[in-house]
């Protein structure tokens, strides 16, 4: 027996490499994420792998549509510092 959801919610994980990136991505996308880390220097390749990442997991969010209107509304759901590392200890993770 599983203890995974039957319909996981939210995004699918994309890894966070060159690899899962570009699997992410379709079309010209793809070639723009491959011409701007084939150009980058060593010390840029960490914040182009970080912008495409980004740019993968939204395109792979099917609910991106609303997310992003909610988003740009204003309307998104806010936590503080506060809440959130004191959910983090409650829960035991690392602060």
């Amino acid at each position: 027996m599983s203890a995974q959801p039957v319909h996981p919610h939210g995004p699918r994980r994309i890894p966070r490499n060159a690899e899962g990136i570009a699997a992410a991505l379709s079309g010209e996308r793809r070639r723009e994420f491959h011409a701007e880390l084939l150009v980058a220097a060593p010390d840029e390749a960490k914040g182009v792998l970080l912008r495409w990442w980004g740019r993968a997991t939204l395109a792979a969010d099917d609910d991106r549509g609303p997310r992003v209107a909610v988003a740009l509304a204003g309307q998104m759901p806010t936590v503080s510092v506060g809440e959130m590392l004191e959910r983090r200890r409650a829960a035991g993770l690392p602060m």
